[in-house]
This record gives C-alpha cells, structure tokens and sequence, in this order.
C-alpha cells in the first residue's frame, strides 16, 4: 500500500541547527587567535556565555510554554554565545557577560517571538547596550595584547588568575589593573586624533597600536575570522553580498578620506584589520534573520554598514562601530527588502510596476 506524503520531499543540505553549528565551528580559529593574543579571559566569557545563554533560552522557553529541548537544539543561542563571548573585553567580569546575555537571549530575541522572528541582532543589541551602560568596564578591560607583553610587567594572568579576577575580581599580590590592560588600536588612534595630541605617524613610531596590517593584536584576530568567512562564501553557507560590500565601502572610504588628511586618517588596511572588522562582515552582518534577503538589497545593506562603521569611528563617540553599523541597518533591511524584489519571472518591470500601481 503507497503512502502519500506531504512536502517538502527534497531534504535540505543544511539544517537550522547545522548550519548554526558549522558556523560556530567555523570561528574557532578566530577564538583560538584571540586566546592566544589577548589571553585566557576570551575562553572565560565564552564558557559563561554559553552557560548564561542556554539558562536564559531555556527559562524564556518555559515560560512561554514552547519545547525546550527543540529549541535549543536549534544551537542559534550557542552561536549568539561565542559572538558575544570573543566580542567583550578578556578581562570582563562575570556579571558583564550575564547582562548581555540577558538581553540578547531574553529581550531581543524571545519577546520577538525567537528565531526568526528578531528584528535586531541579538549579540549586537547586547553589545550596543554594555557599551552605552558600561563604557569603562567595555574599555579599561581590553589585556594587553601578548606581542606587547615584554614592554609591560605583570601583564599575564594564568588561566585560574584569570578565573578568580573575572569571578571574584581579585588579583595576584603585587599586581594592578593597568599593568594588565591596555587601550585598543582603534581606541588610541581615535582619542590621539580628536584630542589632536598626535598624528599617524607619531602613533606608528610609538609601536602600541599598529602592526603590519592593522591593529596590533587585532590583527591576526581578523586574519583568522576572515579565513573563516572566505570558507563559509566557498561552500556557499553565505553569499558575497553583504560581505565583500561591506569591505569594500569601509576600505574605498578610507582610502577616499585618507588621501586628504594622512596625519589624521590611518589607512584602509588599518580599519580592515582592527577591531571587529571581519567577524562582523562574516559572521555578525550575514545574520540571515536581520539582515536583507534580496541580491541587491544585500549589497546596499553591506555598503551602509561598512559606510556608518567608517563615520562612527572617524566622528562618533565610540572607536569601533559594527554593532551600531549592524543595528541601524537592521532598521532597514525591510524597506530595502521591498525596494530591490527581483522582477517576477515572465514579467516586464513595468508590468510589475502597474501590477503594484493598481
């Protein structure tokens, strides 16, 4: 006896949960990096942000009356986890990572509806707002990347110091805070700039904040995600859209100003390669929820992200700006969406204009 079946009859490659999982996997060399470079406190927040993040999923499930197992096997609140982990300061104490993980699960992406249903992205929104209500403890915690660490004294922390500081905020006898910690790249070419206490080159002869690409530190960081990304466009996890649109704005940007004003612009390599460059092009900004979903709609969301991210950090109040770069275009991604449809198939555009005319 035949039994009929209901659609779908072509099973997908990639699952939501599959792809979420390839995705996270995908940032372990950009994780690894970052471990490496600025210290055992990356591991720590991601290790409580994956707990924090399960715990808030799963309570917010519960309450609203949804499977919690099916949920969470979705693993978007993993892949949330670690963006927010390797994006906080390494030196973040615990609570710092349990309010951003507070909003990001519970606030912006459950009282949605959760996923799939978010208008804003979750780890950008939880960033947005620590930064806003934190401003020292998202800046003043940044350790002192390890190429600095000869220049410095007591500026390595062993994993268990590292543990008790973020936890109990306790350091070894005989060692400070600012002997651990020091400015970003990003965030001491954007004060020495505005301040006008220094030029570029002045910055480049110092040797704490530029390396040869980039941000010292930083820039081995976004080598690595940008391996990552490269790998998820050629097996097609993302298209080039959004990625290689956003690159390109914020580098034909800086290169644009910056041949102006050279004492007081760094180069288009240094705004690619600092901060959080490449993982939000690849891994923050190709959200597929949040972000557009049509070919041309891609590219000028990409484009406007990589333009606000270049004129917050050259004239805004923050040194780095993907998550408010990321979050305003949320803002557009369904006007964009409604503007760049692709003609229907075996329809003129006019056809379709009068169609929507009528």
């Amino acid at each position: 006896m035949f039994l009929a079946q209901s659609s779908p009859f072509l099973k997908p490659e990639l699952s939501v949960s599959k792809m979420m999982l390839v995705v996270t996997m995908l940032m372990i060399p950009g994780v690894l990096t970052a471990i490496y470079v600025f210290g055992y406190g990356v591991l720590v927040n991601i290790i409580l942000a994956i707990i924090f993040a399960l715990t808030f999923e799963a309570i917010t499930l519960y309450l609203r009356r949804r499977p919690i197992a099916v949920y969470l096997k979705d693993k978007s609140a993993l892949l949330t986890a670690v963006i927010i982990g390797v994006a906080l300061p390494p030196l973040a104490p615990w609570w710092l990572t349990f309010v951003g993980l507070f909003f990001a699960i519970v606030i912006a992406k459950q009282l949605y509806g959760g996923l799939g249903y978010n208008t804003f992205n979750p780890a950008m929104v939880a960033y947005a707002i620590l930064l806003i209500s934190f401003p020292a403890e998202m800046t003043t915690y940044w350790q002192t990347p390890a190429m600095l660490a000869s220049q410095f004294e007591g500026q390595t922390l062993s994993l268990l110091e590292t543990i008790n500081f973020q936890l109990f905020a306790q350091l070894p006898a005989g060692m400070t805070i600012d002997a651990l910690t020091s400015a970003t790249p990003l965030d001491i070419v954007r004060t020495a700039v505005l301040n006008g206490s220094a030029t570029i080159d002045e910055i480049h002869a110092e040797g704490n904040a530029f390396g040869m690409l980039g941000g010292i530190g930083t820039e081995w960081v976004n080598l690595a995600f940008l391996a990552g990304g490269l790998f998820m466009m050629r097996k097609g996890l993302i298209s080039w859209h959004i990625p290689i649109s956003l690159l390109a704005t914020l580098g034909f940007l800086s290169l644009l100003f910056g041949s102006f004003e050279l004492d007081s612009n760094p180069s288009p390599l240094f705004h690619l390669f600092s901060g959080a460059t490449m993982l939000g092009a690849f891994f923050i900004a190709t959200d597929p929820v949040t972000a557009s979903t049509t070919p041309r709609g891609r590219v000028i969301y990409g484009a406007g992200i990589g333009a606000l991210i270049y004129i917050i950090r050259t004239w805004g109040g923050y040194p780095d700006a993907i998550a408010f770069a990321v979050l305003l275009m949320n803002m557009c991604a369904p006007l964009l969406d409604y503007y760049t449809q692709p003609r229907v198939y075996g329809h003129k555009a006019d056809e379709r204009d009068d169609e929507e005319a009528s």
